[in-house]
């Protein structure tokens, strides 16, 4: 049924018009390539800025990026941006992070990862000379399951199994079916190399040690060939300028419009409801929302015989994780911009992130130092912080709210031990975001970080497809979509939604 109110869009272009629920980095690469196309874009966002996971928001005079802290593979936006001839740099300024990670172990040693060869060969030796020769194996290994197999997938529609046949002799070849930390392993010996080579499937809510997680050694070789960088503003900053683009093209972002759901007439979508009832008509709708949430909360039972509410209250859910932002009145500069504090037990911190429950004593913490690269976002002479804490994504109970402050002191506590001496003296400003902001501020189901689990079996042909598997025009882009999250594949999805979308 219909509601009977009918808002009227902007018309100003030519094309057919198109809905996009949420302006995440998905949300609007999609709308810039659709723009691009003369598709009538108008961006949906239920938040009073843009950016979705990626929100940038001020306090106290401090600028903090909520989400994504590192930008790899810019030739991605370069083809955004190219696509309204324009030049990102001409709008967008980044800076090379050097070292990209500062590792620091339980036993006090440190590691620099670098995305430049040489400077990581010297790391390696300095920490482990005897493993140099397996460091460089293992660098040709993941170069050659990249070119084969892996780089050609990330902006492939994978829509059923015999999609994936052109690249499974490569990838059984370079055994990118086996774990991560058993590839990595095979290659090197010290115990806190292995650590440092095999940590990324953290970054996009996953385990090193899942079978078929050595596909995100990739990560590795996209570090190295396209380097990584910080925008200057912070990642905020390339939302807004994001923004700007689609504007340029004739799309609009429209705020504080939450979308309650995606109307269906038969099995085609046809426009969206928002939360005060009234009604936007559309050609077709995108879906930057949780494709979980999406799913199972945006669009009838009825018109779902493939993600079924037992479906999706099956499926594997990443982790979530535990954000504190914090400001501090002095400034420390042997803080690099990004920094990993390795805990006494890796494997076990990765056993209890696989369901609901409570979180490691011990975690592996990613603190990023923003004022490393850009002192503009704090004020003079100040610090500007995040720390990230993995833990487990919410169950049927949620109890965030009695322990969110006990779980951020133990977390200064350690930061004060190592690397911020002197942290609680120092604080002027603080916030947290825990999962249960996830899932009722960013509405992430379960809480869940990183939407549906990176894992063998909820990957590829068997992740949410960019054209939905159950309604006609609607598709769906972002980090629960193949190729998965993280800003390189969120930003690939949306070339999928491109693709098939020119092709309907």
């Amino acid at each position: 049924m219909r509601p009977s109110a009918r808002v009227e869009l902007d018309t100003r272009r030519d094309g057919r018009r198109v809905l996009v629920i949420g302006s995440g980095f998905g949300g609007l690469a999609a709308a810039v390539r659709l723009a691009a196309r003369g598709w009538r874009v108008t961006v949906l966002e239920r938040r009073d800025g843009p950016g979705g996971r990626a929100h940038a928001f001020q306090q106290d005079g401090f600028t903090f990026d909520a989400g994504p802290t590192v930008i790899t593979c810019p030739h991605l936006l370069e083809e955004l941006w190219a696509l309204a001839g324009r030049k990102l740099a001409d709008h967008v300024e980044l800076k090379p992070v050097t070292p990209l990670y500062r590792m620091r172990f339980p036993d006090g040693v440190t590691f620099d990862y670098h995305t430049d060869k040489e400077a990581m060969l010297e790391s390696v030796r300095r920490i482990s000379p005897g493993d140099e020769a397996g460091y460089l194996s293992l660098s040709a290994r993941v170069e050659r399951m990249y070119e084969a197999g892996i780089g050609p997938l990330m902006s492939a529609p994978v829509p059923h199994v015999l999609s994936l046949a052109p690249f499974t002799p490569a990838l059984v070849r370079d055994e990118a079916f086996r774990s991560m930390y058993g590839l990595v392993s095979r290659h090197v010996k010290d115990e806190r190399l292995r650590q440092a080579l095999s940590f990324h499937p953290l970054l996009i809510g996953g385990s090193p040690f899942s079978p078929a997680s050595a596909v995100y050694t990739s990560i590795q070789f996209v570090e190295r060939r396209w380097g990584a960088f910080f925008p200057v503003g912070g990642t905020g900053a390339l939302v807004r300028g994001m923004v700007s683009l689609l504007e340029s093209l004739g799309g609009e972002v429209r705020y504080g419009s939450e979308v309650s759901e995606i109307t269906v007439e038969g099995r085609k979508a046809t426009g969206v409801r928002l939360g005060d009832g009234s009604w936007l008509p559309a050609e077709a709708v995108v879906s930057n929302a949780d494709a979980a949430w999406t799913y199972r909360y945006l669009l009838p039972r009825h018109v779902r015989s493939h993600w079924t509410d037992t479906r999706i209250q099956q499926a594997r859910y990443s982790m979530s994780v535990f954000l504190w932002y914090f400001g501090t009145r002095r400034r420390y500069p042997e803080v690099a911009h990004h920094t990993l504090l390795f805990g006494r037990d890796f494997k076990g911190m990765f056993s209890g992130l696989a369901g609901p429950g409570l979180p490691s004593e011990d975690p592996l913490l990613y603190l990023h130092r923003p004022t490393a690269t850009d002192v503009g976002l704090a004020p003079p002479d100040h610090d500007a912080f995040y720390v990230l804490a993995p833990v487990p994504h919410l169950g049927d109970g949620s109890s965030w709210k009695t322990r969110a402050e006990i779980f951020r002191r133990k977390l200064a506590a350690r930061l004060s031990r190592t690397v911020l001496p002197g942290l609680e003296q120092e604080l002027v400003t603080s916030r947290v975001f825990t999962p249960e902001d996830f899932r009722d501020d960013l509405r992430s189901f379960r809480g869940a970080a990183f939407s549906f689990a990176p894992t063998l079996m909820q990957t590829t042909f068997l992740r949410a497809q960019a054209k939905s598997e159950d309604v006609d025009r609607l598709y769906l882009v972002g980090a629960g979509t193949h190729p998965g999250a993280g800003l390189p594949a969120v930003l690939c999805s949306a070339k999928i939604v491109d693709t098939v979308m020119a092709e309907a």
